[in-house]
Formats: C-alpha cells, sequence, structure tokens
C-alpha cells in the first residue's frame, strides 16, 4: 500500500477479484456456472476495458490470503472492485474486513442464482457492503457489473 499508482496508463483502475474454484469453470458443475471459462469472462472484460481509458486487472486464487492482499495493495491503486468471492462469500469475515478497510466501491457477482440454491448460500459477508449484487446471471454477470462500474467512474450513474 505505496498509494502510487500500479502503473503509468491514464485514466481509471478497475481490479476483478475471483475467489476459489472459479479457476475450474467451463468444466465445474456447468448447471450451475455456465460453460464459459475463467479466461472467456476475464477476455471479454478485458475488450470491452480496452475500448475505455480503463486499466482493468483480473485475478484469481483460492487463497482467501492472497485475495485479501491483492486487496490490500488496490488502496489508493484503484477506483473500483468487482469480485465473486465464489465460496468465501459465506465464511470470510477476513475478506469483508479487507473490503472495509480499503473503502473502494465494489460489485459482489455469482454466477448462480445462491438463493435458489442450498441455504447455507443465502448468507454474504459482503452485500452490505457492496454498491451492488448480481446473482444468477452467469458469465454476463460480470460484463454488467463491467458496464455499472464504468458508468459510475465516469459519472453517468
Amino acid at each position: 500500500m505505496n498509494g502510487k499508482p500500479t502503473d503509468s496508463k491514464p485514466g481509471k483502475r478497475i481490479l476483478v477479484l475471483h475467489g476459489p474454484n472459479l479457476n475450474m469453470l467451463g468444466t465445474r458443475e456447468p448447471a450451475h456456472y455456465g460453460r464459459d471459462t475463467l479466461t472467456d469472462i476475464n477476455t471479454r472484460l478485458q475488450l470491452r476495458a480496452d475500448a475505455t481509458n480503463v486499466t482493468l486487472t483480473s485475478f484469481q486464487s483460492n487463497s482467501e490470503a492472497e485475495l485479501i492482499n491483492h486487496i490490500h495493495d488496490a488502496y489508493n491503486n484503484i477506483d473500483f472492485i468487482l469480485i465473486n468471492p465464489a465460496a468465501f462469500t459465506h465464511t470470510s469475515v477476513a475478506l469483508r474486513d479487507a473490503l472495509a478497510a480499503v473503502d473502494i466501491p465494489f460489485i459482489e457477482i455469482h454466477l448462480s442464482n445462491v438463493f435458489a440454491r442450498e441455504a447455507f448460500r443465502h448468507h454474504s459477508y459482503f452485500s452490505d457492503l457492496a454498491v451492488g449484487v448480481i446473482s444468477g446471471l452467469g458469465a454476463q454477470g460480470y460484463e454488467l457489473a463491467l458496464e455499472y462500474a464504468l458508468a459510475q467512474l465516469t459519472h453517468k450513474v
């Protein structure tokens, strides 16, 4: 957290964080998560960001600590976060505290409709801090979240 930008490209910066098991997208439970791979999702997001003056960085980890470190590193370097905390949604007070500490606006994203699944998936440690929550729209949820973030960063919302 040095307060300096991570690169010299002008404009706003968006961080996309993908939580545990999302590296298995495309093959893991496609009935819940669809057939798009994480690379497919990241590629579409990057193409959209490239059409703007926004720097987009994507990161996936199965490690809670690595995700927390990326959130901490975002302080003073990132303008908006898109996060799919995956299973950490229901368990990670530490990730919640990291997001609260950096005070960067974020959207919580879920590929599946968590409210149409097991009861333990209905609780989120993040939703009350998030600018918004997108759940159940598959990979398109990331794209919708990005569109909102882009509009927010250019004061169109």
